[in-house]
């Protein structure tokens, strides 16, 4: 999915959070996706956003299609790619994400720490899902990565 809207801040409160949801979108590529308390600015009128409700309610989606602006260290999108590649309603240890990713051992405490370290920068939780990685950091806050595994059954 291009998104195609413009740049701007997008944000809807969900109910199941119980926080607001908000998107940043510039060029076609989602920037950030962030868990706010407060109203923040924004239009609450996307269709992402009207798939992440969808997702909230238990709607199984993968946002395969949807693409994110990885402005990061080649060591961190490494990560976060294939993080990406963890199905819907499954997870995996620490120990298998650093197993994906080319030059990380998962015997070596170092390459376990770098790969924790990954997932904590992860810039669009719910479109990245570090949710789904046990033993490893969440982009999201905590009650949130904790919900989302709740939603798929994890």
């Amino acid at each position: 999915m291009a998104t195609d809207e413009a740049a701007g801040i997008y944000a809807r409160e969900s109910t199941v959070l119980d926080r607001y949801v908000q998107l940043g979108i510039a060029q076609g590529r989602v920037l950030s996706v962030e868990f706010p308390a407060d109203v923040p600015d924004g239009s609450d009128e996307h269709e992402l956003l009207d798939r992440i409700a969808a997702y909230l309610d238990g709607e199984q989606d993968d946002f395969a299609d949807v693409t994110v602006a990885m402005t990061m260290p080649t060591d961190t999108r490494a990560v976060l790619e294939k993080v990406r590649e963890i199905p819907y309603g499954e997870s995996g240890s620490i120990e298998q994400v650093a197993m994906m990713v080319p030059g990380r051992d998962p015997d070596e405490e170092e390459d376990l720490a770098a790969v924790r370290d990954a997932l904590g920068e992860n810039p669009a939780p719910i479109l990245i899902p570090t949710h789904r990685v046990r033993g490893g950091r969440a982009g999201a806050p905590a009650d949130v990565a904790e919900t989302l595994r709740s939603i798929e059954g994890i």
